[in-house]
């Protein structure tokens, strides 16, 4: 998923929940920050005091992302959650939709929800499981089991589409491998698109899985399955249940929340509106904007804050050589940081092992 869908789309569900303006902007910068958070530098207090960035995910032209270890610390806990299903190593690594190992993140985060750093918890809980619902049948590490016949990957509904958006999902596909041949050595640049990609995540299919309103299909070189996605319908399913996600997180919170919830029922027609529009980037988020706008979301006409890239990276960073320590603890940034440990310990060597995942 993308900025759209784990921003706009997470702050939604959470106002429709029930939950304040200010505490579902926290869940819904932590959702999207997952993805932006790709520093490493630590921060250094004046007092003595210390603590360690770690990345959450990098630029798509990292060259990190070709390292098999950092694959297992970044993109398997916080984008290709594992769904242990199957018999060989690599089929119980691919992500799964909805996946119990899915639903077992949700309760270990909202086991926490007496914590001060509960809202960026549930925030980067949320982009674990919302990247469920978008990356399933793929896993965060270099595989075969990413490998699909290019000749395959076919976008089934294309011809619901105007020209210049066809047009536009062409560039899309043409940038993205552009993004890995950058980065590799000429004797591989011709190669196909697991080879482009390294076999790492989605990269074969290119952003097909993250744009809500395609519906596509491929055929997996390991098994030869065709595998459809009709992303139109696992969005709203992702979506109701992010938003039982959040209303369950209100029941352990009331006091933050600033009004009882909307069942989804009521918001669902509303919901599926935008996540059919056809759109770029930008125009989806615009679609989210103008159903929270039209009161479609809440009941009530509200504007989603815009999200900041740079926010929390200038927050960790101000951080940085100042007096007292202990100070950090009142900064979403640094809370942050203490959610996304968490769940990557609790993932790598508590859930996954439990199951006889050895991954990190």
């Amino acid at each position: 998923m993308q900025l759209d869908m784990h921003y706009y789309g997470t702050y939604a569900m959470a106002r429709a929940a029930g939950l304040k303006p200010e505490v579902a902007t926290t869940i819904a910068t932590a959702a999207q920050f997952v993805d932006d958070n790709a520093a490493d530098n630590d921060v250094d207090f004046k007092d003595g005091g210390k603590f360690l960035t770690e990345a959450t995910a990098h630029h798509l032209a990292s060259t990190e992302n070709f390292d098999n270890d950092d694959q297992r610390q970044v993109w398997v806990p916080f984008h290709f959650l594992p769904g242990g299903e199957g018999e060989s190593y690599g089929e119980k690594l691919l992500c799964r939709k909805d996946s119990a190992n899915a639903q077992s993140v949700l309760s270990f985060a909202l086991s926490l929800s007496d914590r001060n750093y509960a809202p960026e918890l549930i925030g980067a809980t949320a982009h674990i499981y919302a990247d469920t619902f978008a990356h399933y049948d793929f896993s965060g590490v270099s595989s075969p089991w990413n490998y699909i016949d290019n000749s395959t990957l076919t976008i089934l509904n294309e011809n619901d589409f105007a020209e210049e958006l066809k047009e536009y999902n062409k560039q899309k596909e043409k940038s993205f491998f552009e993004n890995f041949t950058c980065l590799l050595p000429d004797s591989l640049t011709g190669g196909c698109a697991e080879t482009l990609s390294c076999g790492l995540g989605h990269g074969a299919a290119c952003t097909h899985p993250d744009r809500p309103y395609l519906h596509w299909s491929f055929v997996r070189e390991e098994t030869g399955d065709t595998i459809e996605h009709n992303n139109i319908e696992t969005f709203t399913e992702a979506s109701e249940a992010l938003h039982t996600f959040f209303t369950d997180f209100a029941k352990h919170r009331p006091d933050l929340c600033e009004n009882d919830p909307m069942e989804f029922s009521e918001i669902k027609a509303a919901v599926r509106e935008v996540i059919m529009t056809p759109a770029d980037k930008s125009g989806r988020i615009s679609a989210w904007q103008q159903a929270c706008k039209a009161g479609k979301i809440t009941g009530h006409s509200e504007t989603i804050p815009e999200y900041s890239s740079d926010g929390w990276n200038d927050e960790r960073n101000m951080l940085n050589h100042t007096e007292f320590s202990p100070d950090a603890v009142q900064h979403s940034a640094y809370r942050f940081y203490q959610a996304a440990a968490l769940l990557r310990t609790y993932i790598l060597r508590d859930l996954l092992p439990s199951q006889g995942l050895i991954v990190a």
